[in-house]
């Protein structure tokens, strides 16, 4: 099984022909800027497109920390998207209340364990929105 920079580096070299499809459902790779270090941080991460858009959620497995990749795309928000072979600039986004309560049940028919995760913690577990940037 794929997990953590074995998948973000198989993904990679065969352009998500291994690491796409995981475990019953999709992954994207995910790069943000590390906040303190400023280097590029990979995350492989479960993924719903929805419209031009694709969503992700920042459940940490339902720990009561976020995930650091959500830490970095909150300090800032420009971050790099690879679904298959598309490698794309987006801006990412934390969908407000309402939006989540439409997006939330979307995501939990992708991975139906983030209902599990949120029932573990106290935390408000986010939805992200991920909107493609022009060139």
């Amino acid at each position: 099984m794929l997990f953590g920079k074995e998948h973000v580096a198989r993904y990679r070299a065969t352009d998500g022909a291994e690491g796409h499809e995981w475990q019953g459902t999709t992954a994207l790779i995910l790069t943000t800027t590390g906040r303190r270090s400023g280097e590029p941080r990979d995350a492989p991460l479960i993924y719903r497109p929805h419209g031009d858009d694709y969503l992700v959620v920042a459940s940490n497995g339902g720990a009561d920390a976020p995930p650091t990749w959500y830490l970095n795309l909150q300090a800032d928000p420009e971050v790099e998207v690879q679904v298959l072979g598309d490698r794309f600039r987006a801006r990412a986004r934390t969908a407000g209340a309402e939006e989540k309560a439409e997006l939330w049940p979307i995501m939990t028919a992708a991975w139906p364990s983030y209902d599990e995760y949120q029932a573990k913690t106290e935390r408000e577990i986010p939805v992200v929105v991920l909107e493609r940037v022009s060139p």
